[in-house]
């Protein structure tokens, strides 16, 4: 796949329960992680784009990514690398208030490759968002990860709501597949 970038959304140390101190720990994390790797390497390999974005919430007593903080920091396992773009968003929208749009435009990417955290928030936020922008959305669903919900006295165990999420984001604005068959793809 020709201009094509990976984005890889808030993999950052407070979702992480390997992270000491981590504030919001999510489902599996560790093993997301592990299939966004697969992805960034293969990236690397080939000197695609790639693009790291980080949250740092805009306010005090930031429940969890605290501005300036180690828990909002990339976690050390996907550390971009210097030629690597990154981006900072106080925003569930990758592209709100951010130069992400211009960072795709400038390096005329057509495809978006889209992995990280939450499912339910951030993930399906950027996705959304991407494929209203013209973009064609891949998501690798094994490369992404998310938490127990609860709605109205509902709770929703964290494979339930990340499913739910990725059935609505495949059934009208991204393909969604596993890292290795999007490793095929490219």
């Amino acid at each position: 796949m020709e201009n094509t970038a990976l984005i890889l959304i808030d993999l950052q140390n407070d979702y992480f329960g390997s992270f000491e101190g981590a504030k919001w720990q999510l489902y599996e994390t560790e093993l997301a992680a592990a299939n966004a790797l697969k992805l960034l390497n293969k990236f690397r390999e080939k000197n695609m784009k790639i693009v790291h974005v980080r949250h740092e919430f805009d306010m005090e007593n930031a429940p969890f990514f605290a501005p300036n903080s180690q828990g909002a920091k990339i976690h050390n396992t996907l550390t971009p690398k210097e030629n690597e773009s990154q981006v900072l968003k106080h925003e569930v929208n990758s592209f709100k208030g951010t130069n992400l749009k211009e960072i795709l435009d400038d390096s005329n990417i057509t495809n978006v490759i889209i992995v990280g955290a939450m499912s339910f928030m951030c993930v399906d936020s950027v996705t959304r968002a991407a494929s209203d922008f013209g973009y064609n959305c891949f998501v690798a669903h094994d490369a992404c990860t998310t938490k127990d919900l609860e709605f109205n006295g509902i709770k929703i165990p964290a494979p339930m709501a990340h499913a739910a999420f990725m059935a609505g984001l495949e059934f009208a604005f991204a393909k969604v597949h596993t890292t290795n068959e999007i490793l095929e793809l490219l």
